[in-house]
């Protein structure tokens, strides 16, 4: 395929920054956070050096805060498949998602429960769980398959009833890269009226959202995944926006979707966001066809992409019996992410070790549980953890070659290999 890597890459500075040592970086932490695009750089700066202010202003500063507020409610929905009114801003979605549960909650009561799932990251995890425990509602956990490769959907018919009020649940595993059958998890929960939170800060990296095409009560992002600046996102349907009550600052605007908007936020992260999703929308070569057709055109071509550089992974991990894979064996849905541990004589080698030894060589390659905790408890690796490969966009074939050869020197070195 025609796919412009070396274009894509000179956008990103941080990917020929060399260490003290000389040493060039080796960035494969990328559901950790993505590097930053030099439009993105210059947008923040920009904002900060001539604009900034809060909102409210009439004179030049606050009149372009307001343009920027709005121009990234505007992206966030291009981007998301939503209207601007229903996109709220925050510092992470971590934030949000604990905002959003507690005012959740308040419509709960004793005897109802919840379902929260195995797969995802535990920021969707604890933030519906905690607001359960405080109303005294029950939390029941969709388990994964006996493989610990996906989602067990099947299982849903058994944990949903009359008393579920919300299914929580993530568009793809931060961990495994497995991309579980949403739409059947959906399908199931609007038959019992029960209310949906997705958490897309993984999936929207590699897949073009589309919430109205979920269905979903609430859809979680951020900008920091995909090349942006710190900046958490949630789509909520404008009903809930309207009609439950946020905590928040008496005196403070009482509409929506401000009112859920907790303090002042942060306008030079908007707009250098409104920077990342025009560099998106680029990124195809189709501009001229809308911003949501140019980003569609554009996450075809990377997800084409990244399904060769899964194919490439997946081949060298196949030739390395020293690797031990979790997850789907197949570059078929999933996105571009990797669980492994290195084994020797049978046994895991420490996974922390292996991340800091390839750090001396200014190769970015987390270890430990990446806060999938009830994936590590379903393959027994709560006190090991593993190692995570993740890559992005940018990634380049070389650099995955590069990486499996020097995991090569490291496991002769142990003697695993």
């Amino acid at each position: 395929m025609n796919y412009p890597i070396d274009t894509i890459r000179s956008h990103f500075p941080a990917l020929s920054q060399a260490d003290d040592k000389g040493q060039m970086p080796l960035l494969l932490d990328g559901p950790g956070g993505s590097q930053v695009p030099t439009q993105v750089l210059l947008a923040i700066t920009d904002y900060l050096g001539r604009y900034n202010s809060n909102l409210g202003g009439y004179a030049e500063a606050g009149l372009k805060t307001q343009a920027v507020n709005q121009a990234a409610r505007t992206a966030a929905a291009d981007w998301l498949g939503c209207n601007a009114d229903e996109i709220v801003f925050g510092l992470n979605s971590t934030s949000l998602m604990f905002n959003i549960s507690r005012a959740v909650a308040q419509t709960w009561q004793a005897g109802d429960n919840i379902i929260v799932s195995s797969l995802d990251h535990f920021s969707h995890v604890s933030s519906w769980q905690r607001a359960a425990e405080d109303r005294g509602v029950e939390v029941r956990t969709l388990p994964l398959t006996a493989d610990g490769t996906d989602l067990d959907a099947d299982k849903l018919a058994n944990l949903i009833d009359d008393k579920t009020r919300l299914l929580a649940f993530s568009l793809a595993s931060n961990v495994l890269g497995t991309i579980p059958d949403a739409a059947k998890l959906i399908q199931m929960a609007k038959q019992k009226g029960v209310w949906v939170s997705v958490d897309g800060v993984h999936a929207a990296v590699h897949r073009l959202p589309d919430v109205k095409a979920l269905d979903c009560d609430f859809f979680f992002a951020s900008a920091y995944k995909l090349g942006g600046p710190h900046l958490g996102m949630m789509y909520a349907k404008k009903a809930h926006l309207t009609d439950l009550k946020p905590y928040k600052v008496e005196p403070a605007a009482d509409i929506a979707p401000n009112r859920w908007e907790q303090g002042t936020q942060s306008f030079e992260a908007q707009a250098g966001f409104v920077a990342m999703i025009d560099y998106w929308a680029n990124l195809g070569g189709k501009v001229s066809d809308g911003r949501r057709e140019a980003l569609a055109e554009s996450y075809r071509q990377v997800e084409a992409y990244e399904q060769s550089i899964s194919a490439r992974v997946l081949a060298h991990i196949a030739q390395r019996p020293y690797i031990r894979l979790y997850g789907k064996n197949s570059e078929n849905d999933r996105t571009p992410t990797f669980a492994f541990n290195l084994v020797k004589d049978g046994q895991l080698c420490d996974a922390a070790a292996v991340s800091r030894w390839l750090g001396e060589k200014n190769i970015a390659l987390g270890a430990g549980n990446f806060y999938a905790l009830n994936v590590v408890r379903h393959l027994d690796l709560v006190e090991h953890g593993f190692l995570r490969i993740g890559c992005l966009h940018y990634t380049h074939t070389d650099e995955i070659d590069r990486f499996f050869a020097l995991l090569d020197d490291y496991a002769r070195e142990i003697g695993a290999l």
